[in-house]
């Protein structure tokens, strides 16, 4: 069978599972931790969970970042018919999450809840200051309905907001590209730090929405509207205020790159996101990502065949699937696997290794 880039028919052989749970916010804890924290980050493996902001899933977004998980999602509104950026699942005009703006640890679980993205950013930074050198923690943003620059919330304003909130906790395209002309460009030069190097950081995904993927009047989307950004800032020797990593949205064969019209915007992605089952199919190769330094996020985990349960796999069958997907060159696996906090906090060599 021909395979193509970046999802195929790969090995299935299960990765070496290299960490358990620890103190809260810490890298795994085992006796060959070493290996995970000296591996640079993109050549491990690692797990996610789906809408960690949920309240079904945890009572507080402090409970989300406690749980060892190495991704945590979150989703983001911007629409005129709301104020500020809103968190919520599928309410466009207020929030609902379980975030609470804390300004201290003491305050993580004590305030009122429904907060909104300002809200979620308060609660990582007094999480951030209670766990000093946490595991790296990638927060992976999908905007609902994408930007609304008119609105007073675009690329520009999600930096600033970022870079109030969390500050130097931020690792972002100007530390990865330092020395570089675009993010392409650092990766393939071998630009990711180790998982050592990054503790106590977070990085942002962004992803465009499914509300504003299904708009057929929205002709800019968030990754290109991002991607632009990037390289406006790049140009203008500012890349330094950029927070966030665009995501290739969509399991694709081939460059999935090439969808974008403008060759300039490119160089930009270093992410790709996509379901897990597509790229599983036997029709992309993601050593293709995986050789070039690219992370690449795989979703629903949990529908790989054969299909697990969706929430409460057994700790066997969740830890086999991340091992799968390690081997098939995935960064990180995600699904609503909450329940098991020693699956969230494994950490496994990429490529099965």
């Amino acid at each position: 069978m021909n395979r193509k880039r970046c999802a195929g028919t790969v090995a299935v052989a299960a990765a070496a599972m290299i960490a358990a749970t620890g103190p809260a916010g810490a890298e795994p804890a085992t006796a060959t931790a070493a290996t995970t924290t000296s591996s640079t980050y993109d050549t491990t493996t690692a797990v996610g969970v789906h809408n960690a902001y949920e309240k079904a899933k945890y009572p507080y977004f402090a409970d989300a970042l406690d749980s060892g998980a190495a991704l945590v999602e979150v989703d983001v509104w911007t629409n005129g018919l709301g104020v500020s950026w809103r968190v919520a699942h599928s309410n466009p005009l207020g929030n609902n999450s379980n975030c609470v703006g804390a300004t201290t640890a003491a305050e993580l679980r004590t305030k009122d809840r429904n907060q909104g993205f300002a809200g979620c950013l308060a609660d990582m930074r007094a999480w951030h200051d209670a766990h000093p050198g946490h595991r790296p923690i990638l927060v992976k943003v999908e905007m609902k309905d994408g930007f609304n620059a008119k609105g007073g919330r675009g690329p520009a304003e999600f930096d600033a907001l970022i870079r109030q909130k969390l500050g130097d906790a931020v690792y972002g395209p100007g530390e990865l590209a330092a020395g570089h002309t675009t993010l392409d460009e650092a990766v393939r030069a071998g630009g990711w730090p180790s998982r050592a190097d990054l503790a106590g950081k977070f990085l942002f995904e962004l992803i465009p929405g499914t509300v504003e993927e299904n708009n057929p009047l929205d002709k800019l989307w968030t990754d290109v509207e991002y991607a632009g950004h990037l390289k406006d800032l790049a140009a203008r020797g500012q890349l330094g205020r950029a927070t966030a990593f665009p995501a290739v949205h969509g399991a694709a064969p081939g460059d999935p790159r090439e969808r974008y019209a403008d060759p300039a915007l490119r160089p930009w992605f270093v992410v790709f996101d996509g379901d897990a089952a597509t790229y599983l199919d036997g029709t992309i190769d993601t050593s293709w990502c995986d050789a070039r330094h690219y992370l690449l996020i795989m979703t629903d985990a949990h529908k790989v065949p054969p299909a697990l349960d969706p929430t409460h796999p057994t700790e066997v069958e969740a830890l086999a699937r991340v091992g799968k997907l390690a081997a098939a060159h995935a960064s990180f696996a995600t699904a609503d696997w909450y329940p098991l906090p020693s699956v969230l906090a494994t950490v496994v060599p990429r490529g099965g290794a």
